[in-house]
């Protein structure tokens, strides 16, 4: 670590339950984060501003005037640019020593197999079931930890999936993956701090998880309700019969 960013991140190295040893674990970590919307826009720049080293994103979608409401990463100079290009621009500005892969494509199959083993640990912030399975259930073959939100309207949920450790659940413990699409912000609308607040929850955990710090929300759904502006935690257990990660 070099004095330059031994000033950048003084003020994280002054916490006793990350110091010298926590930074540079930052240093040398490998981000997945599939989705630059609403919630991916705040988790990759607030990782980005902590050091992480490497932020791989995946999207294949381009900007429109409807994103900016809430996707915070973008500009309206950027409407019409890759969404991965422009997160990227927004988080070389931030930290120029970040390393960004920016990939315009949706996530499936083998490329999703590998880019979930290359990470240390992957951030969900898609916005579609389909996605959300095909994700979980790539980190559970590989043993990555998962850091998954959601939110539509006033509300938001956040919960980490360690798969291997501690009896850690899947997020298919928790939704069946033969539900239907039924909810999406394209046809319920979203409030724009909503997805800043959970977005910068999962970047919390995952830093958390990068560094061995504090405890997770392994085991717990967090659930925010922001009309009311009260939190809740629902208990999460493993079911031994899930088809994903169960004993099958």
């Amino acid at each position: 670590m070099n004095d330059q960013q031994l000033l950048r991140y003084s003020r994280q190295i002054m916490l006793p339950q990350i110091d010298i040893a926590g930074q540079q674990k930052l240093l040398a970590a490998k981000v997945l984060i599939v989705g630059a919307g609403g919630l991916g826009s705040p988790a990759a720049m607030y990782l980005a501003a902590a050091g992480v080293a490497e932020i791989s994103i995946f999207d294949d979608d381009q900007v429109d005037l409807t994103n900016l409401q809430r996707q915070i990463a973008h500009r309206s100079a950027d409407i019409g640019m890759d969404k991965v290009i422009s997160t990227l621009n927004t988080l070389k500005t931030i930290n120029p020593d970040v390393i960004v892969h920016a990939h315009k494509a949706r996530l499936a199959d083998q490329q999703l197999l590998d880019a979930v083993r290359a990470a240390d640990v992957v951030l969900d912030c898609s916005d579609n079931f389909a996605t959300r399975f095909a994700i979980n259930r790539a980190c559970v073959i590989e043993k990555t930890p998962l850091v998954s939100g959601a939110a539509i309207r006033f509300e938001g949920q956040v919960s980490v999936y360690t798969p291997g450790q501690n009896n850690s659940p899947c997020y298919n413990c928790l939704y069946q993956s033969d539900g239907e699409e039924l909810q999406n912000c394209a046809r319920n609308g979203v409030i724009a701090p909503i997805t800043g607040i959970i977005g910068s929850v999962q970047a919390l955990e995952a830093m958390k998880l990068i560094m061995g710090i504090g405890e997770t929300l392994v085991g717990r759904l967090l659930l925010l309700d922001g009309l009311t502006m009260e939190w809740q935690t629902m208990r999460l257990k493993h079911n031994p019969d899930c088809p994903t990660c169960g004993n099958r």
